[in-house]
């Protein structure tokens, strides 16, 4: 499987994004996007699972980040409203075999490129 993410970019504080991730197959359960800051570990943001679609989020993005699915297209998406400062990162789709959402960077099988989001004050 191949995780194709895109959707990066600059944006002023306030503003929104979407991110995708385009996958080459579905041999897995559950899809999910993570970040990375300078100096930072990578971060758990939001995940889904495919049948059913059921989300999760993390505190810190909760309210303002919507990730969804696309099954016909084998595409996941992350809604990125509100965006703040604190919001610039790579950005990483990833993909599990787990039938639920980790967030933990070692459950995930696949990992798309990244996608740079920048948020200016």
């Amino acid at each position: 499987v191949q995780l194709q993410a895109s959707g990066g970019g600059l944006v002023q504080a306030g503003g929104s994004l979407r991110l995708s991730c385009a996958s080459s197959g579905r041999t897995f359960n559950t899809m999910s996007w993570f970040r990375q800051a300078p100096g930072k570990e990578r971060e758990f943001v939001a995940g889904i699972i495919w049948s059913g679609g059921s989300t999760y989020y993390a505190d810190s993005v909760k309210g303002r980040f919507i990730i969804s699915r696309d099954n016909a297209k084998n595409t996941v998406y992350l809604q990125m409203n509100s965006l703040k400062p604190e919001d610039t990162a790579v950005y990483y789709c990833a993909a599990s075999r787990s039938q639920l959402i980790t967030t933990s960077v070692v459950a995930y099988d696949y990992w798309g490129q990244g996608t740079l989001v920048t948020v200016s004050s």
